[in-house]
């Protein structure tokens, strides 16, 4: 299969959207909608339904299904739908072949989250996926700063449809290394860390980079890619700089707010609730005021 066009697609800010849920607890299905129609009306191009901001891991198996179904419906073709799944291997390829029928062109495998990974098993659990949907673009989110760029390499010489990487080791050198020891020409390198890693990544091979932000203000982070794809670091650290305060909030203690401070963004301008599940937590009232404040600043 020629998965160029798929490729294409990943060179991009890859945006992985909330799931605003509702007062009763459930999914907020018109909101959801509506937050996905502002995403594409914004620019964006390229959607992981299931992603880390998504809440992946606080969804049952039935509300990740009708993520993935309202997603691809919603999108409409008017973006890429990278469906994220993970679990055990039955339940990620169950989910893969579901995204497959509902019209998904790739899918995101989240790292593996068993406590005792080996190389080779990472090899297997992948290779499981893919080997399942070989009609489908697949993106190993690699996590693990122990693997070796050699490894995926081998995975790819199997399933050819593993065509690109979403790097969150949180080291520019080791990004470098990895992706030239897997073959830099051969995958689309994805910034697995969002806009703060995005310019460094990019200096070292990255071509796309993976935004949550992109959910309160899709022109800051359009910004920010073409900044890096036309090679002008400044105009990218401007971004960088704007937006940066914002993203340490997220990241502070491990990202314990990561996805609590985008859903009081959106809050604030309006557009859902700031509920979010465990083991996440609302963010307290004397942080709400800071990141109304910070979002009030921009162009959103």
């Amino acid at each position: 299969m020629d998965f160029s066009p798929l490729k294409a697609a990943l060179a991009d800010v890859v945006a992985i959207p909330v799931t605003p849920f509702a007062e009763d607890g459930g999914i907020d299905i018109p909101a959801h909608r509506a937050l996905l129609r502002r995403l594409l009306d914004g620019g964006v191009r390229i959607v992981t339904p299931n992603g880390n901001t998504g809440e992946f891991y606080a969804l049952t198996p039935d509300e990740r299904r009708t993520v993935t179904e309202l997603t691809i419906e919603e999108s409409g073709g008017r973006a890429t739908v990278l469906v994220g799944v993970g679990h055990d291997v039955p339940t990620a390829v169950a989910a893969a072949e579901h995204a497959r029928d509902a019209g998904a062109e790739m899918l995101m495998v989240h790292q593996p989250v068993h406590p005792y990974v080996s190389q080779d098993g990472w090899i297997d659990y992948h290779r499981a996926i893919a080997e399942a949907v070989p009609e489908l673009g697949v993106v190993p989110y690699v996590r693990n700063p122990l693997l070796a760029g050699e490894r995926l390499a081998e995975l790819a010489d199997s399933c050819p449809n593993v065509i690109g990487v979403k790097y969150a080791v949180p080291d520019a050198a080791r990004f470098g290394a990895f992706a030239r020891d897997a073959g830099l020409e051969r995958f689309v390198w994805i910034a697995g860390l969002a806009e703060l890693y995005a310019p460094s990544y990019f200096a070292t091979g990255a071509t796309g980079f993976t935004s949550g932000l992109v959910n309160v203000a899709p022109g800051v982070s359009l910004t920010m890619l073409e900044a890096l794809c036309a090679g002008d670091y400044v105009a990218a650290m401007k971004v960088w700089e704007q937006i940066r305060r914002f993203e340490d909030l997220r990241a502070d203690r491990q990202s314990a707010d990561n996805v609590t401070v985008v859903k009081e963004a959106l809050a604030a301008l309006g557009l859902c609730r700031r509920d979010v599940r465990a083991p996440s937590r609302v963010l307290p009232e004397a942080q709400r005021a800071e990141v109304a404040d910070l979002v009030a600043g921009w162009s959103v």
